[in-house]
């Protein structure tokens, strides 16, 4: 195992370690209707997921109209309001992903999740489900401030990807998402990246440019040993 090619692993946490659409389709819906919006199908939040919370909501605003920035914002804090209660009621890990994490940990891998999720759901969510032992750190879509522009600092920017390596005091970093941002971050990084081609991908898994492509999380071990 001291041959593995890869210090430390990077994980995607929505639609790569964690099957949560449920919960977060809810969670829009539970704010459209305090909008006085119609609900959307849970399962459309899946196409939205990798861009974060407020997008979500934000599109499903547009898709029906449209609202003042003002009512946005308090129907947005709203919906993390919500979320920060109801945040693992659905969500389940992807089969194989304890086994998966056992083994990496095994192998001496350190291993860390950068999501668009803020960081104290992220934390909160993995804490319940038993997972968050397995990770050195995590990073979420707040954890690393904001830009000049006043935005977050998450992905599709590489900044959170370059953090969980020196975090993971990693030589040889590897990343795994299900979505172009998840690509674009890793590629700005400059570190490989697999596709989780069963998560919440917004292109064709084999179009997002990943290095490799997996079909479950128990392909992973090879996948990174082809790389």
């Amino acid at each position: 195992m001291a041959d593995f090619p890869f210090d430390a692993v990077g994980f995607d946490l929505d639609g790569t370690l964690l099957d949560t659409f449920r919960d977060l389709g809810t969670a829009v819906n539970h704010a459209l209707e305090l909008g006085g919006f119609a609900p959307v199908p849970v399962d459309s939040s899946k196409d939205l997921i990798g861009g974060g919370a407020k997008i979500m909501l934000a599109r499903a605003v547009e898709h029906q109209g449209g609202m003042p920035e003002d009512e946005f914002r308090a129907l947005y804090k709203a919906m993390l309001k919500y979320y920060a209660e109801h945040n693992a009621v659905h969500t389940r890990p992807y089969p194989g992903a304890e086994d998966l994490l056992a083994d990496l940990a095994r192998r001496g891998v350190r291993m860390a999740v950068v999501t668009n999720k803020f960081e104290e759901f992220a934390r909160g969510i993995l804490g319940q489900l038993g997972l968050i032992g397995h990770f050195e750190t995590v990073i979420g879509g707040n954890s690393l401030g904001k830009n000049a522009q006043g935005a977050f600092i998450a992905k599709p920017a590489p900044d959170p990807v370059i953090e969980a390596s020196r975090r993971t005091g990693a030589g040889r970093f590897a990343f795994v998402g299900d979505s172009s941002y998840d690509v674009k971050a890793a590629r700005g990084a400059n570190v490989p990246v697999v596709v989780a081609a069963y998560g919440y991908c917004d292109k064709p898994p084999h179009e997002l440019g990943g290095d490799a492509v997996i079909d479950s999380l128990p392909g992973l071990i090879s996948a990174l040993e082809s790389l």
